[in-house]
């Protein structure tokens, strides 16, 4: 039995809910692909992963998912909203620390440096009880024996790029989030980068919903292929594993 179901939405529309850190990316991915694809429309929806597959789980029309982080990725999973046939691991990221552009700082990446006392004014990051940046951050900074001391001066934002547009306007004097979204912005600096043994490896999971088209399906394959994958190391992400294994064989 087929597990791809033509929605009531018009023919050809792929709906595409992903992390906001794939904003850009995505953005240059589906426009691309409708120039190649006729009749094919891909509405994209950018937000936190936890606010998506909120959505979903609560009837938001979705044929592909893409998470920053495997736990909402499992979390429609379990509740048989996400295809785990269809499931990969499709990118890797990066954590990094940023300033305002015009902000001079000086921080050292050890245990013994005082991060509070490095600055004054607020630290950005996503929400880290629900936001993936936010976990990540977290688990980094309880790796340096940050964390207790930080969480007064904390600000947790709905999504990584909230958080990176408060640093643009100063209203955070430092914050966290992925290189990619570093890379975007011409008006933050990166100060420093979380070394890879600071938190769990930032992987992005995608998948088909129980719901997708077959359009929908075509669309997921392309995003796992050599030409998606130029433009994802342009933006700055890396190919999880298991892309380039699946890009080594898709000959056969």
């Amino acid at each position: 039995m087929s597990m791809f179901h033509a929605g009531a939405a018009q023919a050809g529309d792929i709906k595409v809910s992903a992390a906001a850190s794939l904003t850009d990316v995505l953005t240059e991915l589906s426009r691309a692909y409708e120039k190649t694809h006729t009749g094919v429309v891909i509405r994209t929806s950018f937000a936190g992963s936890s606010t998506l597959a909120k959505q979903i789980e609560h009837g938001a029309p979705a044929d592909i998912f893409i998470s920053a982080d495997k736990d909402w990725a499992d979390y429609l999973e379990k509740r048989s909203l996400l295809n785990k046939t269809t499931r990969a691991d499709l990118l890797i990221n990066e954590l990094v620390l940023i300033a305002p552009l015009n902000r001079t700082l000086s921080i050292t990446m050890a245990r013994d440096f005082d991060l509070l006392a490095s600055f004054s004014g607020k630290l950005c990051t996503g929400e880290p009880a629900y936001v993936p940046v936010g976990k990540y951050a977290k688990q980094a900074l309880t790796y340096y024996g940050w964390w207790s001391a930080i969480q007064p001066r904390l600000v947790g934002a709905e999504d990584v790029r909230t958080a990176l547009a408060f640093v643009e306007r100063g209203e955070c004097a430092l914050g966290i989030v992925y290189k990619t979204d570093a890379l975007m912005s011409k008006k933050v600096t990166v100060v420093a980068s979380f070394p890879a043994q600071s938190h769990l490896p930032i992987v992005y999971p995608g998948g088909l919903t129980k719901n997708a088209t077959a359009e929908a399906q075509a669309f997921w394959q392309f995003l796992q292929s050599d030409t998606a994958a130029e433009v994802f190391v342009r933006y700055g992400f890396a190919l999880a594993p298991n892309s380039l294994d699946m890009n080594v064989h898709d000959t056969h």
